[in-house]
């Protein structure tokens, strides 16, 4: 039995975004998220399934945030999503286009059978974002960090009938929130908005001749290795002028990006690899390392020395063939 596609939605999303060999590419308030309008908000409250019969009749045993236990007469049958609160959070409330933490248990609703435990320890589940019309919204609506739901899905063509207990484990920052770290002297310098946009202020001096990583902030989370999904915020610039380039920014519009550590040029790989969710890195990237040695000109990245600041969000880990 394969589990629905709400578990692999971010691995999805991440894969179709993949990057083919290029990376696209301080004190401000780090926990910044998309802002949602008070129209967007009662929209995600309206859009959580309503309760029903099925949903009610399942008995949860465990803790919100642990692994737990499911009973219910199977097979149940349900006609339509069916989710219903079993505990409520105390958290800040989630709104849409915020990116949470979340964690799962699931069930056969046929056979009552356990299928599988996913989100219950680091790099096992991947942050997404939430919205109105995905299916974490029907799940989830508006609610609060800290709320456990059961939602039980109908059988469809694909997929057998399945009962989730689904936790709401937190709201996921879209900058980095990892502990500050001096800076190390003739790199660049980096300055953070309010909302945690960074400003690069790239000195007057020859470029370094081998690609440099240095950490500006040390999260706390997960481990990124080789191969893994991470979701990430970027700005790039130019050695040669300080100046940002086209495809090297995901702060003009607040969204972070997602994809493998694979799919990036090597330095871009290397400033990943090693590193925890929730920091924030600086990397200079020589060209052999980027877009390749090569006479500078402002059509392309060939020959450029590269600067990067990257923000970690999230990773999915993703075990090697």
């Amino acid at each position: 039995m394969r589990l629905r596609s709400i578990t692999l939605l971010s691995l999805a999303a991440a894969s179709a975004l993949l990057l083919s060999g290029c990376a696209g590419t301080g004190d401000g308030d780090a926990s910044a998220s998309p802002a949602a309008t008070d129209a967007a908000a009662v929209d995600l409250c309206d859009a959580q399934a309503a309760t029903g019969d099925a949903a009610e009749s399942v008995v949860v045993d465990g803790e919100p945030g642990q692994t737990s236990t499911l009973s219910f007469d199977a097979p149940l049958d349900v006609d339509e999503l069916e989710v219903a609160t079993v505990n409520e959070g105390d958290g800040a409330q989630v709104a849409a286009g915020d990116f949470i933490s979340y964690s799962l248990t699931a069930y056969s609703a046929e056979t009552g059978e356990l299928i599988g435990q996913y989100g219950f320890e680091e790099g096992e589940m991947f942050p997404v974002q939430i919205s109105a019309e995905t299916t974490y919204g029907q799940v989830f609506g508006c609610g609060h960090e800290g709320d456990r739901v059961v939602a039980v899905f109908p059988a469809t063509e694909d997929y057998d009938g399945e009962v989730y207990v689904l936790d709401l484990l937190s709201i996921v920052p879209t900058a980095a929130w990892g502990e500050q770290q001096d800076p190390v002297e003739g790199l660049p310098t980096v300055s953070l908005a309010e909302d945690g946009t960074p400003t690069i202020d790239v000195p007057d001096t020859d470029a370094p001749t081998e690609t440099t990583v240095t950490t500006l902030k040390k999260g706390d989370g997960y481990e990124v290795q080789s191969g893994d999904y991470v979701l990430i915020q970027y700005r790039g610039a130019r050695w040669s002028t300080g100046e940002l380039f086209d495809g090297g920014d995901t702060w003009a519009d607040g969204t972070p990006y997602s994809a493998q550590t694979t799919g990036f040029v090597p330095g871009f790989q290397q400033a990943l690899e090693g590193q925890t969710v929730g920091s924030q890195v600086l990397v200079v990237i020589t060209p052999e390392d980027g877009y390749g040695e090569g006479e500078i000109n402002e059509d392309d990245l060939v020959g450029e020395t590269l600067v990067f600041v990257i923000d970690i969000i999230g990773a999915q880990h993703v075990e090697s063939e």
